[in-house]
């Protein structure tokens, strides 16, 4: 059997109704792994669940809101029965909101806490620390899981413009790190992957026009990436399904870079 086959495994992923998430998904079920599609949007986790069984895999969607505990546990329970129990998370939810992007109409220093507080909310409150505390405890108390969240280059180096973004998800390597530790000798691991750019809902209007050329900051992102191009969604799939299955059975509190290079550049 092969290192990378997840036959027998349950994939839970949460935020897999957007391009990323669903990306990773799909990539799962490929692997061999039955996935739970979690996500809000009704039409967009059946559609990424008709996608995957077209392609002979097992996939269900359960409505759920990572901003909710009481929903990821509703959604635990009945993913659990259809599917079994999960031993794979992955914490695909996050964006950062046009409201708390820095601009010339609106600078640091006016930035509204409850917009602050609401990106956070999103990025680490649902992006990694509830989803962590339904999912976990059940799968330290079968003594087997891996937890995969989702960071960001600008974890690392904060870009320009989303500084919210950008301290939230430095926030998802540091509470990565920490579950780490504490459920090393339970048989569960945390990792974390960090995508640089690809284009997807949150990020487009800051890439491209509305005619579809590029903006002044896609042109100076892919300058600053050795690659010299944006990162397309399956290439983030072989990071996640080493991490998920037992090639690393040993790794854990580890970031894996799917960047192009740009963090290994400066200028």
């Amino acid at each position: 059997m092969s290192l990378f086959d997840l036959t027998g495994e349950v994939a839970v992923v949460i935020g897999a109704t957007g391009v990323l998430g669903g990306a990773i998904a799909e990539g799962l079920a490929e692997a061999g792994a039955k996935v739970a599609v979690l996500g809000r949007n009704q039409e967009r986790g059946l559609a990424r669940v008709n996608s995957i069984r077209a392609k002979g895999g097992v996939a269900e969607f359960f409505a759920a809101d990572a901003l909710r505990r009481d929903s990821l546990q509703q959604a635990r329970e009945a993913l659990e029965k259809a599917l079994g129990p999960s031993t794979i998370l992955v914490n695909a939810t996050g964006g950062n909101d046009p409201k708390v992007t820095v601009t010339a109409d609106l600078p640091f220093e006016r930035i509204e806490l409850t917009d602050w507080r609401a990106n956070f909310d999103l990025n680490l409150v649902a992006g990694v620390l509830l989803p962590c505390q339904e999912f976990g405890p059940a799968m330290v108390a079968r003594g087997k899981g891996s937890i995969i969240n989702v960071a960001s280059v600008s974890a690392h180096l904060p870009l320009s413009r989303v500084v919210t973004y950008s301290a939230a998800k430095a926030a998802v390597l540091n509470l990565t790190l920490f579950l780490s530790r504490e459920w090393a000798t339970q048989g569960v691991r945390v990792n974390s992957i960090t995508p640089g750019f690809f284009p997807a809902e949150q990020n487009r209007k800051l890439l491209f026009t509305e005619d579809g050329s590029p903006t002044a900051r896609t042109k100076a992102i892919l300058g600053h990436t050795p690659m010299g191009r944006f990162g397309e969604p399956k290439e983030l799939v072989g990071a996640v399904v080493f991490l998920a299955g037992k090639a690393a059975s040993f790794v854990t509190g580890t970031d894996i870079r799917v960047d192009g290079g740009f963090l290994s550049q400066t200028l």
